[in-house]
């Protein structure tokens, strides 16, 4: 618009127009305004001759009062994309739907002067976008109502001005096209210097996703040179496949789409494949290219980040190990706090008995070595003792001896108790488990009451004792362990194998070299010297005052017959430090005519008629447990308790429990 375009606008009010702002364009005073004919000679295209159809500027004749197009040349027709018949019929603001006031200024200004121009005017073509024109309007001679616009692409117009210099320098002769050849070449060069020294591989593709340009360092990273590159599809070249070697579509390339949606797109975790076929994890950036608003391809900015990506792999590894490490060690440290809570009071192998002498050569011969270890002998007779003897002057303790009592595994958790389980492997395995023998690598690992292992899961366990390997459960990865194996029971496995309940192969395994944990009742000589361990324990442990041991309580002891061994001892100790009376202890023995009664039963017991089945023999046990909880009133810790009554500890009372489904009332 002309600088005075906005005076105008405020001094004058056309009685054409009404007064700006307030009637309508197209209205005149008292009555609509209606296009004027097109017929009328006056003013109109005919009255202005071959001057007006032949001109090559774009020419239009404005009754600003109608509101009405009165007619227009073919250069016009061209520019606003309507053919002539459609002009003149329109109306002027259908033109100009979003610039009325700018356009009542305009005309006002061309009837208040007789001429002016502006800039702010885009008359709409027809296929809907706006044009960048200058309008230069004037009146038409003896008609004041009418006047004849000329409008100038604008854009056609920088277009000459850019072909009128290119043709003065043209005109300047050959010396000024050589030093524009020779600036153009210098800054071809410069680009490609700055191309050639980027670190980063760069290269671009135009709409079609074709390959324009390639880098050096862009070169050396995909093994292809440009030449080979430059006029093929980059997508399918280097960015065809995933990680994993599935197809790439062209329409889910993040490199395509930057020239499709105009964005800049980003993608730190792809890969591009070398023209070897091996990948190459990258990281780029795609850029859109345009040209007056046109998208015309796009420039791609990669790196190589596969020496990072393995470092984060390995750091990766490396974290997932400790907390692999971390999880065994709390779980080590959780069992050996447990274990240290049942087993602590234990001092060593306390006796002075032939047939303790001999254990203790036993386990000095056997300790050095990684042999297999089976200890049999009655329950309480301290068969966890040797083996955690053996373990202590082996060169394996400094790793953790792992204690597996057998009978109080479920069936159902045999699996997952030796070797772990995957989370998700089963319902309720809500998270990785560690297994016995995973737990035990590079220490030992003591099977307890080894002779309760089903028959059906035994095949498993020597599976795993022969190869030194095992799966976790729901895992396909094999482990392989380095574990010391000690395995004791009750129970005279070879009359199990004779009977079918025992393998005969798992067997030897085990018996690699036995030992006999002897009774207490054949070395009477070490009761005095045990009862006396005891006693001191009892005595710190429950805060007691000193307690006397005399030569009467050992006299007794001796004479007893223990048929639960060392551990019926233990109770025995602890209950007559509860009941004892200024430090003097009270015993609650049967007399020897009592245990001598019962003597005579002991050597029947040993040959059974026929032999229980286990369906039997676990419904003897769940009698058994649920008659001491019905005595005991529930109570399974403690004198007086399941446990104590039963000769079992307490521990392992607690896991038959919870195996056999009682309750405890």
């Amino acid at each position: 618009m002309s600088p005075h375009d906005t005076s105008v606008s405020a001094e004058i009010s056309s009685p054409l127009w009404g007064e700006v702002g307030v009637v309508p364009l197209g209205e005149r005073a008292g009555h609509a305004a209606t296009p004027t004919s097109n017929s009328s000679p006056q003013g109109g295209g005919e009255a202005l001759g071959p001057v007006f159809h032949g001109a090559p500027e774009a020419m239009l004749v404005l009754d600003p009062s109608a509101d009405a197009i009165c007619d227009a040349n073919p250069a016009a027709a061209r520019l606003l994309g309507y053919d002539r018949e459609t002009l003149r019929a329109m109306r002027v603001t259908a033109l100009h739907p979003d610039q009325v006031p700018t356009l009542i200024v305009f005309t006002q200004a061309v009837q208040a002067r007789g001429r002016d121009w502006t800039h702010a005017l885009s008359p709409r073509h027809a296929e809907g976008h706006g044009l960048n024109v200058e309008y230069s309007g004037a009146l038409l001679p003896g008609d004041p109502n009418r006047i004849l616009v000329s409008l100038f692409d604008l854009d056609e117009r920088r277009r000459r001005l850019v072909d009128t210099e290119a043709d003065a320098h043209m005109r300047a002769g050959l010396t000024e096209w050589q030093r524009m050849e020779r600036i153009f070449r210098d800054i071809e060069r410069e680009n490609q210097l700055i191309l050639r020294a980027a670190g980063e591989g760069i290269y671009g593709v135009n709409a079609e996703g074709i390959t324009t340009f390639i880098n050096p360092a862009a070169e050396r990273m995909l093994g292809w040179q440009a030449a080979d590159l430059v006029g093929r599809d980059m997508h399918s070249t280097v960015h065809h496949s995933h990680p994993d070697g599935c197809h790439y579509p062209h329409h889910d390339c993040p490199i395509y789409a930057a020239f499709r949606d105009g964005a800049v797109h980003q993608v730190d975790t792809e890969v591009f494949w070398r023209r070897d076929g091996t990948p190459i994890s990258v990281e780029y950036t795609s850029t859109p290219i345009r040209d007056r608003g046109r998208l015309l391809g796009a420039v791609i900015v990669f790196r190589d980040i596969s020496q990072r990506r393995e470092a984060d792999e390995r750091l990766r590894n490396a974290l997932a190990e400790v907390d692999s490490l971390r999880e065994r060690l709390e779980l080590e440290n959780a069992y050996l706090r447990e274990e240290i809570r049942e087993g602590g009071h234990h001092q060593g192998i306390i006796g002075r008995a032939p047939a303790t002498e001999a254990v203790r050569r036993q386990i000095d011969l056997v300790a050095g070595t990684d042999a297999t270890v089976l200890v049999t002998g009655e329950s309480g007779t301290g068969k966890e003792l040797v083996a955690r003897a053996i373990h202590e002057a082996s060169r394996r303790r400094d790793r953790p001896l792992i204690r597996v009592n057998c009978a109080a595994v479920p069936r159902e958790l045999f699996e997952s108790e030796f070797f772990g389980h995957a989370r998700g492997a089963f319902t309720g395995a809500l998270r990785d488990r560690v297994g016995r023998f995973e737990l035990a690598d590079g220490g030992t690992l003591f099977l307890d009451e080894v002779g309760e292992i089903p028959l059906d899961l035994q095949g498993k366990l020597l599976r795993v004792l022969q190869e030194r390997q095992f799966e976790r459960i729901g895992e396909e990865r094999t482990r392989a362990v380095d574990v010391r194996l000690v395995a004791a029971t009750n129970r005279d496995l070879k009359s199990e194998v004779k009977r079918g309940r025992f393998r005969e192969d798992l067997y030897f395994r085990l018996n690699v070299f036995p030992i006999n944990a002897a009774p207490l009742r054949e070395r009477p000589e070490d009761i005095p010297l045990i009862a006396q361990h005891f006693v001191r324990n009892v005595a710190r442990r429950l805060n007691l005052p000193e307690l006397r041991l005399t030569e009467g309580d050992v006299r007794r002891l001796t004479r007893y017959d223990w048929p639960g061994n060392v551990r019926e001892l233990e109770n025995i100790i602890e209950r007559a430090a509860i009941l004892a009376v200024r430090g003097r202890l009270r015993f609650d023995l049967p007399e020897p005519e009592a245990s001598a009664t019962v003597e005579p039963a002991r050597p029947a017991a040993l040959v059974p008629t026929a032999p229980p089945t286990e369906a039997e023999r676990r419904a003897r046990d769940r009698a058994d447990i649920a008659a001491a909880l019905a005595i005991s009133n529930g109570r399974v810790f403690g004198p007086g308790g399941a446990a104590e009554i039963l000769g079992l500890k307490p521990t392992t009372l607690a896991s038959r429990i919870k195996a056999l489904g009682l309750r405890r009332r």
